[in-house]
């Protein structure tokens, strides 16, 4: 009885050690990541927006456990005081999210990413911002955009969507773009779909 209870008290020790271990490993990945991507999200916001500055807080209530603690995304786009996201337009608000989002891709990659609509709250100028952003990282993840906007599409390299050339009809259309010729294939008969389009970048 007295082995058996020496195990298990051995068995017992070793596992909060490997415990102990996880969990530091963690916070180190953790903070490593969280600092990475901070850096990251205020260089592509400030391209995105041609100056300016954001940042990611960490929102700590006393004795939180650091991997359980809220996030507070801050933004200050050129001539605006640092505020949360949540006090930006809607647009700056998507730019914001877009320059997150593509922060976040440069600390872990992915073969592809889907965006819906994201374009759908930006004027004409901010798309076209967005859409380089769109064009510049499409050399390291495949881009499937859902989108209304010429613009996006232009900078595409395919598109996909459904038209209707007869009442009630609906066909499916596909367009491979190159170059400068995109955008005018676009402004062109026939060359819009009648529904959101999915393109590829």
């Amino acid at each position: 009885m007295l082995a058996q209870t020496e195990d298990l008290s051995k068995s017992k020790a070793q596992l909060e050690e490997l415990i102990r271990d996880l969990n530091k490993e963690s916070r180190d990945l953790f903070e490593k990541t969280f600092d990475f991507v901070k850096e990251q999200f205020g260089t592509i916001f400030r391209k995105i927006f041609g100056g300016g500055k954001a940042d990611l807080i960490l929102q700590a209530a006393e004795g939180a456990d650091q991997m359980e603690m809220g996030l507070e995304i801050m933004a200050r786009p050129p001539g605006k005081e640092l505020t949360s996201i949540s006090l930006l337009s809607g647009g700056e608000r998507s730019l914001t999210a877009i320059a997150l989002v593509m922060a976040l891709f440069k600390a872990n990659p992915s073969p592809f990413c889907l965006l819906d609509e994201a374009d759908a709250a930006l004027d004409e100028k901010n798309v076209e911002r967005y859409a380089g952003v769109v064009k510049e990282y499409s050399t390291e993840t495949q881009f499937i955009v859902i989108t209304h906007n010429k613009r996006t599409m232009a900078v595409c390299d395919a598109l996909y969507g459904v038209t209707m050339e007869q009442q009630g009809v609906s066909k499916k259309v596909s367009v491979n773009l190159s170059g400068d010729q995109s955008l005018e294939m676009l402004k062109g008969k026939g060359g819009l779909p009648a529904a959101p389009a999915p393109a590829t970048a």
